[in-house]
């Protein structure tokens, strides 16, 4: 999520009145229902052994215990093996594609298939900011995604999803790591095309709840007290409630194929599924900060936590450990259960985890009463936040604190039986860098794609990439050993025009003393649709979401290269150069002609931007307006936002 502040004002919607299959110029992409439906099929392990109510079992023999986080986990140590060596064949066809002047990139590959440690190593970062960054992410997913149709094409980048060893989410874009991976791991063109709208129906705001045609048949009360009947079932059960919890439910109808929004999907349930088990998908990581209620973020020195499949934690060395993120609820004591503990399972559910990445948008309900929702919804979520209390408003309760009495002389959370997150960009790191910028990971290339809201018009102009390097050079050491390329301020990247086209971070990497990835920065930008939709609008017509994502595909290819023909080339020669540094492989000349067009060369200009206003780079289209149901809806939303950015 962006700052708090920059997250309001006018809110700017187009839509339409009819649905189009999405189909972004350079894909076809049509509506084939039996595939569609197919890759859409509910996932095998929604394992949580009582719905959304977490529950205390009998412990493994081997007892859950924390961990340090001096290294990586086991589990990911093994997963890391098969996926390492699984991104061998798509790396390789890729380069074929790219096909560098001079240099045999599949035989490079090919020649270092066996030696993990001098094979490119690539992560894909997908920033915060509500559906908008659900939208602009999934077209930069699609873009990457070689099972889309035409996305192999001359031009375009479709493999490169399948080269990556991590994903990472946060807020907005969690939801949409998040969606992928509850959903089969399936690709964007069958999350839009879906024809029973069981997922991705943005149409129908999430205060509205789903439409009744599709799997989800509730009408807008029964969706209510659905949502309140499986979150009290969970603090009759003895756990803390926040409004993350409803937020995460409700946010469940939207992203997840299953009935009643897949109350039983577990994060951790991710680490059964097939295609991940056999490291045939990236890594998904979701991020998360930690925030007592009512305390105010400091980008310095945040906590930042993390969720994958395998385990919850940290790498900062305050708390400097992880759960098994499995077993989170259960009632830890200095890093172990008491022989009379039971096992907490269930506690992960998968919507209240990606909720957790985005609770600022509690601050949707709780502008309940400016909207036009019927009465008794107004009530309904009044009394919610009645009964919870408003110290609760803003943030996850993860109690019991997993690393209570853990790290006692560095963790401020030690000595709290409850441990607090919040969206994890209130630190204002949109872009969920920091799990990939862990030495112990080694990840070379970073595509940052930035759907942040940062400028007054809701573009993204560096804002995540300043707080992220400034976090590194903290005297505090909250860093930890971790390492970021050089990135100038947030005026400059107006005045240069970083914030309009691709950007490399750190091409050279001589700059650093440790392990830096390059970052390959992708800024939201209107291609083709003025994809700056406000944070917080809560619906789009098919045509509007279908436009953002189209506009999104174009950014990530740059007009599948009409911008630049040399862009697939220069991207071939981002996801090498660490590698080709580490194997003593002279650079190619034109990866050295990319990285002069493409790297930022050190050159700064920090007087005040006049206001940001980008052009279109290709041919806009449009999208007509929405019917007068939705824009009252919206105006009324616009109404709660300006009244909360007044008391902000």
């Amino acid at each position: 999520m962006v700052a708090f502040t920059n997250a309001f004002g006018i809110l700017i919607i187009a839509a339409s009145c009819q649905a189009t299959s999405f189909s972004p110029r350079g894909l076809n992409l049509g509506p084939d229902a039996s595939t569609n439906l197919k890759l859409l099929q509910s996932r095998a392990v929604p394992n949580a052994p009582n719905g959304y109510t977490p529950e205390q079992l009998d412990c493994p023999s081997d007892k859950p215990t924390i961990r340090s986080a001096i290294t990586l986990s086991s589990s990911e140590r093994s997963w890391l093996d098969k996926r390492r060596n699984n991104t061998v064949d798509p790396m390789r066809e890729l380069l074929q594609r790219f096909n560098i002047p001079n240099f045999d990139g599949p035989k490079y590959i090919s020649d270092n298939a066996n030696n993990q440690s001098a094979l490119p190593n690539v992560g894909i970062a997908v920033s915060g900011g509500g559906y908008r960054a659900l939208l602009n992410g999934a077209g930069a997913i699609a873009a990457f995604d070689s099972r889309e149709d035409n996305a192999t094409s001359a031009g375009h980048l479709g493999g490169l999803l399948q080269s990556a060893t991590y994903l990472g989410g946060l807020s907005g874009g969690g939801w949409l790591v998040g969606s992928l991976f509850m959903n089969n791991f399936t690709t964007i063109s069958a999350l839009l095309n879906d024809p029973s709208k069981t997922v991705w129906g943005f149409d129908q705001s999430i205060f509205e709840g789903p439409d009744q045609g599709s799997i989800q048949l509730l009408d807008t009360a029964d969706y209510f007290h659905t949502i309140e009947g499986q979150v009290s079932d969970k603090g009759d059960a003895g756990f803390n409630r926040s409004v993350t919890d409803y937020w995460g439910r409700a946010l469940s109808f939207q992203l997840i194929n299953a009935t009643d929004g897949g109350p039983s999907y577990t994060w951790s349930s991710i680490a059964l599924d097939a295609n991940f088990a056999h490291g045939d998908t990236p890594f998904p990581v979701l991020v998360a900060d930690g925030r007592a209620p009512g305390e105010t973020l400091i980008s310095g020195n945040t906590t930042v936590y993390e969720f994958n499949p395998f385990e919850f934690g940290t790498w900062d060395p305050t708390t400097f450990g992880f759960v098994p993120l499995e077993f989170v609820g259960s009632n830890f004591s200095s890093g172990v259960l008491a022989p009379s503990e039971k096992c907490v399972r269930g506690f992960d559910n998968a919507g209240y985890v990606m909720g957790t990445s985005s609770s600022l948008f509690n601050q949707f309900l709780l502008q309940v009463n400016a909207t036009s929702l019927p009465k008794f919804a107004k009530s309904f979520i009044s009394d919610i936040l009645t009964n919870i209390g408003q110290a609760n408003n803003d943030i996850a309760d993860y109690t019991p604190n997993p690393f209570y009495g853990y790290h006692n002389s560095t963790s401020r959370n030690a000595q709290s039986g409850r441990l607090t997150l919040v969206d994890g960009g209130e630190d204002l790191q949109n872009i969920p860098i920091h799990p990939m910028i862990q030495p112990n990971r080694n990840v070379d290339v970073i595509f940052a794609v930035d759907s942040s809201a940062d400028t007054d018009n809701y573009w993204p102009n560096g804002t995540s990439l300043v707080a992220t390097y400034e976090r590194n050079l903290n005297s505090s050491g909250i860093g930890n050993g971790t390492s970021f390329p050089s990135i100038p301020d947030t005026n400059s990247f107006v005045n240069l025009g970083l914030n309009i086209r691709p950007t490399f971070f750190g091409c050279n990497s001589s700059n650093t003393s440790s392990i830096t990835p390059l970052i390959v920065y992708l800024p939201n930008s209107p291609y083709v649709f003025h994809s700056n939709i406000s944070t917080f609008t809560p619906s789009y017509s098919t045509n509007t979401r279908n436009a953002i994502v189209q506009n999104g595909y174009e950014v990530a290819t740059m007009g599948n290269a009409t911008a630049d023909p040399q862009w697939p080339i220069c991207v071939g020669c981002a996801i090498l150069s660490r590698s080709l540094e580490r194997t003593g492989t002279k650079l190619p000349d034109a990866c050295t002609q990319c990285f002069q067009r493409y790297c930022w060369d050190g050159t700064t200009n920090s007087t005040n931007p006049a206001p940001y206003e980008p052009a279109f780079k290709g041919k806009a289209i449009s999208a007509a307006p929405k019917n007068r149901r939705n824009r009252l809806f919206t105006a009324t939303v616009a109404a709660a936002l300006v009244a909360l950015a007044t008391i902000a």
